[in-house]
């Protein structure tokens, strides 16, 4: 027996030690500094792909059966939904971009080929739809500039949504430039839906989205992905950040490490000129390839089976500008997160098509790594493609408004493995038959597998799920563990086991999962958790101080304390920690001047009171409702319960400053607020302050101080004529939100 064993020990290791030999001899072939824009065809434009030896991609759909796509979700049968943004930048003046001409695509491989054969306009007449999330037999979408979710259904089986109810309300209009709206929508290991942006989370509910409010502002883009662990990574397309909030849970607030990845990650090797850069040759190199992400964009984490095993878990992220997707290898060090470039020089992917548009990526129901590819001409907005500007100018001399109508979706595949062709059916299959697909190698097939059971509430499983939990495979416990929470079944006696798992991964699930257990100060298990003081996981003693740090039993406390004395050197611990106190503080301060304010306080409001009444209310009207004469239309937008008025402080003390042009929530109005820099700093404040604490404005807010307004004005230099606008306000509001919480200047 053992003389049999070993020569396949022996085939194993020489397989994998080829493999990696093949990988090493990867180098980029460098095409051309200026490229042919034409547009080619799929048969094409496949030859042109350089990968690492062993890989092939393969094409999976194209034009005319996909136009223009965005990001892809396949439901719990298979079928696959495409988000397409038909109006994206038809030309460099966005024409027409924000009519309600695109769509969302069902496509469905009938014959179980890998290809795409049938095809239905499951959504139609849309404003850039954003996001997609099959939830059972339900689609949930987005819009750009509406915050509501929408959920979809087909109910006569025809692939065309028949039915559409509102699943979260919020009528405010979202102003943000397109592309700095929420851009994904991904449903956890937590069992919470988290959006690429902004402070919100969800939960789905008895048909309904339960919103969440975070601590901060997440400052992801396009794109959203997870671990197998459930860590989410967000990325920056912006400010050209290809990786962001990687190191803890958006429920803890945001946190960034300026070296959280290599400085070789953040360099890109393109196989073809990139002149079509925004940042023009400044961005370029002397063979005009891009230096650096300036789009970076639908970054996934690799958790399939069906790619060599050493692509698990690592970080893959499309640069679209580029035409390449970068490849990171995730590492843990002492419970912080690095990402390193998997090569040196090269990237995983390059395309020498210059309509190669990779927007997002995903692990397939089939175990392999699938590509969107939006396959355009224009890939940055309007509001930086002016005629005079140098992306304007290239746009017009390549003719890159021509190549519009078109998209791919590509499969990457590998010669040594096969696609798995077992066609999932799990919105078919009895909740019984579903458990056995959480100790799937296929991350998405666990992922669904949980999701399915958990929307239709089925507790029939119960008792086989904590069997799992007990003796399961290691990412079978996990998916459990987590099933049990989300069916709101999850006991001590479960919790209890999960704790004291052999495994580091399933201790910190169970730590974080023990949450709701901690917020009803249970006494056996916060005993039980603090037996793990000193845990040999990095990971799990950071967690516990996580899920610990905001209860006020004495004994959490008491934990909190011993853990961050014990683990000094612990970076990732402690700055965590720091940023947290302080954050506690600056909020105790806001809320304690909100609930009493001051003499000094009373006075500036009052004086702002005086101050409004002789001027602002013209066109804000005295109640802050906005002035209504006859059918005239309102000169200035009301006031009364403004979001934006009780909000961040300096975009609205900019706003005084500057002035305000341009609409506002969608509406344009006659006259435009004229910059107030020419008053004092005292009167700024106390119109700011009345503003905010009008009780006959419904407004309820801390004040704003004479030297919050000093301070404001002295970074303030840029005074456009005519005034800002609500969408530059959001983008400096954006700017701050990516700089805050760093362990250091980026």
């Amino acid at each position: 027996m053992r003389g049999k064993i070993l020569p396949l020990l022996a085939l194993l290791a020489f397989s994998c030690q080829q493999e990696s030999a093949d990988e090493s001899t990867y180098t980029r072939k460098f095409i051309t500094t200026n490229p042919d824009p034409a547009p080619l065809p799929p048969n094409i434009s496949l030859k042109k792909f350089q990968l690492p030896p062993g890989y092939r991609i393969e094409l999976v759909a194209s034009e005319p059966m996909v136009q223009e796509p965005v990001a892809i979700a396949w439901d719990g049968n298979g079928a696959m939904y495409v988000v397409q943004m038909n109006t994206y930048m038809k030309d460099a003046n966005a024409t027409e971009e924000y009519e309600p001409t695109s769509r969302i695509m069902k496509l469905v491989d009938t014959d179980n080929d890998g290809r795409m054969d049938q095809v239905s306009i499951f959504i139609d007449s849309l404003v850039l739809p954003r996001t997609v999330l099959p939830v059972g037999d339900e689609v949930l979408v987005t819009v750009t500039n509406q915050q509501h979710v929408w959920s979809y259904k087909d109910t006569n089986g025809d692939g065309m949504a028949d039915e559409k109810r509102i699943v979260y309300k919020n009528n405010t209009i979202d102003s943000r430039n397109l592309e700095h709206q929420n851009g994904g929508f991904y449903w956890n290991l937590d069992n919470w839906i988290y959006p690429s942006r902004d402070n919100l989370r969800y939960k789905y509910k008895n048909g309904m989205l339960m919103a969440d409010t975070l601590v901060d502002n997440m400052i992801g883009q396009w794109g959203l992905t997870a671990d197998n662990y459930g860590k989410l990574f967000y990325s920056e397309a912006g400010p050209g950040l290809p990786a962001v909030q990687i190191q803890q849970m958006p429920a803890y607030g945001a946190l960034n490490f300026k070296d959280q990845y290599s400085e070789d990650f953040t360099y890109l090797w393109p196989v073809i000129g990139n002149v079509d850069a925004q940042g023009g040759p400044r961005a370029l190199r002397e063979d005009s390839t891009l230096v650096r992400f300036t789009s970076g964009a639908g970054q996934s984490i690799f958790r399939g089976d069906r790619l060599p095993t050493n692509m698990v878990g690592d970080y893959f992220i499309p640069e679209p500008v580029g035409r390449v997707i970068k490849r990171g290898k995730v590492i843990n060090q002492n419970g912080k997160i690095r990402i390193e470039s998997a090569y040196k020089e090269v990237d995983w992917l390059a395309s020498a098509d210059m309509n190669f548009r990779p927007i997002n990526t995903y692990t397939g129901p089939d175990g392999c790594f699938y590509i969107v590819d939006m396959y355009h001409g224009i890939i940055q907005e309007g509001e930086w493609t002016p005629p005079d500007s140098y992306l304007g100018k290239k746009i017009v001399e390549l003719g890159l408004d021509k190549n519009k109508g078109m998209g791919r979706i590509y499969r990457v595949v590998h010669k040594d493995f096969k696609p798995d062709r077992t066609k999932p059916n799990m919105l078919n299959q009895p909740a019984s038959e579903l458990v056995q697909y959480l100790s799937h190698p296929n991350g998405w097939w666990r992922d669904m597998a949980q999701q399915t059971i958990i929307i239709r509430n089925d507790k029939s499983v119960v008792p086989a799920l904590k069997k799992l939990v007990s003796d399961g495979e290691q990412l079978a416990r996990i998916h459990a563990l987590w099933t049990l929470e989300g069916l709101e079944e999850l006991d001590e006696e479960t919790m209890t086991l999960a704790l004291r798992d052999a495994d580091a991964h399933v201790r910190k699930s169970a730590v974080w999962a023990s949450e709701l257990f901690i917020q009803q100060n249970n006494a056996e298990v916060i005993t039980e958790l603090s037996k793990m003081a000193t845990d040999s996981s990095a990971d799990v003693r950071i967690q516990l101080t996580l899920s610990l740090r905001t209860s006020n039993n004495n004994q959490a406390k008491d934990l909190v304390k011993e853990l961050l004395a014990a683990n000094s050197d612990n970076e990732l611990m402690q700055f965590s920690y720091k940023v947290f106190e302080e954050t506690k503080i600056k909020t105790e301060i806001e809320l304690a001047r909100l609930k009493n304010l001051s003499p000094a306080d009373r006075e500036l409001v009052s004086k702002g009171a005086t101050h409004y009444k002789q001027l602002c209310s013209n066109c804000h009207g005295l109640d802050g409702k906005g002035v209504l004469i006859g059918s005239n239309p309102m000169p200035a937008p009301p006031l009364i319960g403004s979001a934006r008025v009780t909000g961040d402080k300096i975009a609205l003390i900019q706003l005084m400053l500057m002035g305000l042009q341009g609409p506002v929530d969608g509406k344009d109005y006659p006259n435009n607020m004229p910059p107030m820099a020419g008053n004092s700093d005292e009167y700024l404040a106390s119109v700011l302050s009345y503003i905010r604490n009008s009780s006959d404005f419904n407004n309820k807010a801390s004040v704003i101080t004479v030297d919050e307004v000093k301070e404001v004005r002295s970074f303030t230099k840029h005074m456009p004529p005519g005034g800002t606008t609500l969408r530059s306000l959001e983008i400096g509001k954006l700017g701050r939100a990516e700089n805050k919480n760093w362990d250091a200047k980026r």
